[in-house]
């Protein structure tokens, strides 16, 4: 099964780009990023994954995207075919993009007893 998977010190780059949004078009945007992730990104050299939160008030949208490096990131927002869907973005809702690396990942001793 593939994951999402967030480490600390293991040299990926997450890419977060955080929407400001309308909530009537939280629904809309979150449709033009997940087809583009699919069409494109995730066909991407050096992508890892590409995640789509949306906030239960419709107000934000966040993408978060895993890649193996900045220049897969950097090598990506100049495809043409993926600017299409940047564009299509930034019509809808304002965008704030960051590139970030983790510094640490903490989890609950018995994990085990998480609910599903």
């Amino acid at each position: 099964m593939n994951e999402t998977a967030i480490r600390a010190g293991d040299g990926t780059v997450a890419m977060i780009n955080v929407f400001d949004v309308e909530p009537e078009r939280q629904q809309e945007l979150a449709e033009v990023l997940s087809e583009g992730a699919d069409k494109h990104i995730r066909h991407r050299p050096g992508c890892i994954s590409v995640n789509i939160l949306c906030s239960n008030d419709g107000k934000r949208l966040i993408y978060f995207a895993q890649w193996r490096s900045k220049a897969d990131i950097k090598a990506t927002l100049s495809d043409p075919d993926c600017q299409i869907y940047r564009d299509k973005a930034a019509e809808l809702a304002k965008p704030d993009a960051h590139a970030y690396s983790v510094f640490a990942v903490h989890h609950p001793e018995n994990s085990a007893n998480l609910v599903d």
